[in-house]
């Protein structure tokens, strides 16, 4: 997480300095997240067959693989290149998605929003690491702003691939025998109410968040801030977006599932309402940390209300399509994020997102609609015992 908030923070900018035509200054980021989405499929596959574990190490690998062709690249002044390491950090991120699921699969229902939120959690302090160690090391390389960054999140992905040594994850051949036995056809799976709303919230949820936050730092360069105060933005958007996964289980549990998301989208419209209202720096503040605590709530949300739509035996398919599905969006969002902004503007920006919250709402408002009619049903079980004592 701190090596993405790091790539938040800086891939744009460098993206802006490197490309000849700046309409392709937010492309290495979208490419990124477009890695993301093809890897989502192959890392579940690769999981089921070698285990989560062994699949997690091989990631990181390839994360410090891309961090180093990222800090060559900028050295080089190389456009293209710049784009291929920003490519394997997105092939890494699509392992690295599987950590809130692996979480989610290893406790009971009852406490599976709680598993998820204290992953998301470790990102607060990624809202710390990854700006400052952007804003810290952007120098220290001369006439390459930035390698410097890119060199140090090896760094962290070293220590990253140390920790999951620890990690006991043990896959042996009765999980690989569950592993064949892969349950209903995934048209099934896919075509419930909550898989479908599941997936439509953190799709349009994730996208909101991706576009609006790719544009900020051009949107910010645009009006002559100065990077210190387009780090102290990112940072403070990435707190919002992990520094709630501390209690935003408990609140699932307190208020409800469906209460929790309606809240998360209204905190996206009202991110829009005030970006749409100025562009100070306390205007991009405000609305990127309500963004983040926005995306908290939808992406906690959506994980946890898939993981109600399938069995132990149905997990990775079902996991692997919702990532492909939501990843699909969220890197066509992140592409559009640097060619809108540069064809129309900042407030055509956020216009464009209002659609998206409006469609998650009214998602949301539907599945309530099917939950209160499915629950005002008699249940199959319901149906059996009154049958019996009917008999009797």
């Amino acid at each position: 997480m701190s090596g993405t908030s790091l790539m938040v923070a800086t891939t744009a900018l460098v993206g802006f300095a490197l490309a000849d035509d700046k309409i392709y200054a937010s492309l290495p980021f979208a490419l990124q997240l477009v890695a993301t989405m093809f890897t989502s499929i192959p890392a579940a596959m690769l999981m089921a067959k070698i285990g989560r574990k062994s699949t997690f190490l091989l990631g990181t690998v390839i994360a410090m693989l891309g961090a180093a062709i990222c800090a060559y690249a900028v050295i080089e002044h190389n456009f293209l290149l710049f784009i291929i390491g920003s490519v394997f950090i997105g092939i890494f991120s699509g392992f690295a998605n599987y950590y809130r699921f692996t979480a989610a699969d290893s406790v009971d229902k009852e406490h599976k929003s709680r598993a998820i939120s204290f992953v998301l959690a470790g990102g607060v302090l990624a809202a710390i690491i990854g700006p400052n160690l952007a804003n810290y090391t952007k120098d220290i390389i001369n006439n390459a702003m930035f390698a410097g960054s890119y060199a140090s999140i090896i760094i962290l992905y070293v220590l990253s691939f140390i920790l999951l040594n620890f990690l006991d994850l043990p896959h042996n051949k009765q999980q690989a025998k569950s592993s064949q036995d892969s349950g209903r056809p995934l048209s099934v799976i896919a075509r419930q109410p909550r898989f479908i709303i599941a997936v439509v919230s953190g799709m349009l949820g994730y996208a909101t968040m991706t576009l609006v936050m790719t544009a900020t730092p051009l949107a910010m360069q645009h009006h002559n801030h100065v990077y210190a105060d387009t780090a102290f933005v990112i940072q403070w958007h990435v707190l919002g977006m992990f520094a709630p996964s501390f209690f935003t289980g408990y609140l699932i549990k307190r208020f409800g599932l469906l209460s929790i998301m309606s809240v998360g989208a209204l905190f996206g419209l009202a991110c829009i309402v005030i970006n749409l209202n100025g562009t100070t720096t306390n205007h991009f503040w405000f609305a990127l940390l309500l963004l983040g605590i926005s995306w908290n709530f939808l992406f906690i949300g959506a994980t946890t209300l898939l993981t109600e739509t399938y069995n132990e035996n149905e997990k990775f398919k079902a996991q692997a399509l919702n990532d492909f599905l939501v990843f699909s969006v969220v890197s066509a969002a992140s592409l559009s994020a640097g060619v809108l902004h540069h064809k129309f503007g900042w407030q055509f920006v956020n216009y464009i997102a209002i659609p998206a919250v409006i469609g998650i709402i009214i998602s949301l408002i539907w599945l309530y609609k099917v939950n209160k009619i499915v629950d005002s049903q008699p249940s199959s079980e319901m149906i059996k015992d009154a049958t019996n004592t009917a008999e009797s």
